[in-house]
């Protein structure tokens, strides 16, 4: 890992303080971490969305020290979803402004429109929030530290997001199969063990996946139930 500096390892609430600031942002200049050597990251496409105009240049400048490609910054609702499904971002960060409701409604939009997993950030421990937005399709939430824990944050959702969709299509494939079998033992008047055997053994003498297999039992069977047949109208009564 790159060695960092004192100034390097300020938190985002730090960044904003400043000396005399208060709440405001006084040092958008202050340093931000050197991008890490290409072999030790990978550089993502990251959407960031917040109502406060000067907390999103600092999550930007944060980002893109890190090493990744800040491709929107957004701060309106109504513009937000078509420019997630334009942009397609690898990942979302979503910051608490003056608002939450503001906030809840820019991670609904993005949800609604991305692939990719969204993060609230956060600048302290907000239970309701973190409820609020987990309903809206939130993946994660951090509460702003370092720009390490924010790296650590988003490796850690990104792995968790891909693990959560491979276990989906394998809950996808499952059903699939199951659906096939059912066709199968309908069609041959066979036990469910049987027709899987007839699945697995038609996988293996034609060099073809199981599912893709499965696939193509249920696409036939589709292809060849009968057509609906519209059912005539009544005749109006005479009067």
């Amino acid at each position: 890992m790159v060695s960092r500096s004192r100034s390097e390892h300020m938190s985002f609430a730090e960044r904003t303080r400043g000396s005399q600031g208060g709440g405001r942002l006084a040092r958008l200049d202050a340093p931000v971490p050197s991008p890490m050597p290409d072999d030790e990251t990978t550089h993502l496409r990251v959407l960031i969305a917040n109502e406060k105009r000067e907390r999103l240049e600092l999550l930007a400048q944060v980002v893109t020290g890190l090493g990744h490609d800040v491709i929107a910054r957004e701060i309106y609702v109504k513009e937000v979803g078509a420019v997630t499904a334009r942009e397609r971002p690898d990942v979302a960060l979503v910051g608490l402004g003056l608002n939450s409701e503001h906030a809840l409604d820019l991670i609904a939009e993005i949800v609604r429109e991305a692939a990719c997993p969204v993060i609230a950030v956060l600048t302290a421990k907000d239970p309701a929030y973190v409820h609020e937005a987990a309903k809206r399709g939130v993946f994660a939430y951090i509460v702003e530290g370092t720009p390490d824990e924010l790296q650590s944050a988003i490796d850690i959702t990104l792995q968790r997001f891909s693990e959560y969709h491979n276990l989906q299509g394998a809950f996808g494939r499952r059903a699939r199969i199951e659906q096939a079998k059912g066709i199968l033992m309908a069609r041959h008047a066979i036990s469910a063990d049987k027709a899987f055997d007839m699945l697995r053994d038609h996988s293996q003498h034609n060099g073809r996946k199981l599912i893709d297999v499965a696939e193509a039992v249920v696409e036939s069977h589709l292809l060849l139930l009968p057509p609906l047949v519209p059912t005539p109208a009544k005749p109006a009564p005479s009067s």
